[in-house]
């Protein structure tokens, strides 16, 4: 049976991208991003209509990706070393600089549903520094949370922009798998 409604949002990965030498992209050991409170991630491109015989005669949409926003718990000194480019000390206090180089990386999560779980890679993913912010405690404590904002692009060498797979019986063995690497295309 097909999910009929999806929810929550857990289980979010990144894998850091290296680009070799003729454009070659290998990805990182995937690594979690713990505190996932919400993902939004909006189509971009395009449409081109034209127009003949006094009507809508031809339409085309380009893919461009997705742009949206992470917003998670609080980033963990992973991510912000391997893809925001900080840097830390021996005393593990963390260091930004104007110079510091951001790494695009594949972003992995996953959507529950009423019958069963989506898992997802976007490939080629982009991040800006989040805000700094906080507030002051009052009656109760409410927590505040990191926001990212992020770009998942085509990947250059093939155009791939996204993957997603539900269990079934013939791929449990690639589902239950699906967060140990980025997962690319069986054949």
């Amino acid at each position: 049976m097909a999910n009929k409604v999806k929810f929550g949002l857990s289980n979010v990965h990144f894998a850091p991208i290296t680009i070799g030498e003729g454009g070659t992209i290998t990805y990182g050991t995937p690594v979690a991003l713990p505190g996932a409170v919400n993902l939004t991630l909006d189509p971009e491109g395009d449409s081109a209509d034209f127009y003949a015989d006094n009507t809508k005669y031809f339409n085309a949409f380009t893919n461009q990706g997705y742009s949206g926003s992470l917003e998670i718990a609080l980033i963990n000194d992973a991510f912000r070393t391997q893809i925001l480019g900080e840097t830390a000390d021996t005393n593990g206090a963390m260091f930004e600089n104007k110079d510091d180089t951001v790494k695009d990386f594949a972003l992995g999560f996953q959507i529950d549903g009423d019958q069963s779980n989506r898992k997802y890679w976007f490939y080629n993913v982009s991040a800006s520094r989040a805000s700094t912010s906080s507030q002051t405690i009052e009656a109760s404590k409410e927590p505040v949370t990191d926001t990212l904002n992020i770009t998942a692009a085509a990947r250059l060498s093939d155009g791939l922009v996204k993957v997603y797979m539900e269990p079934n019986a013939s791929n449990q063995t690639a589902y239950d798998g699906f967060f140990s690497a980025v997962y690319e295309r069986a054949v």
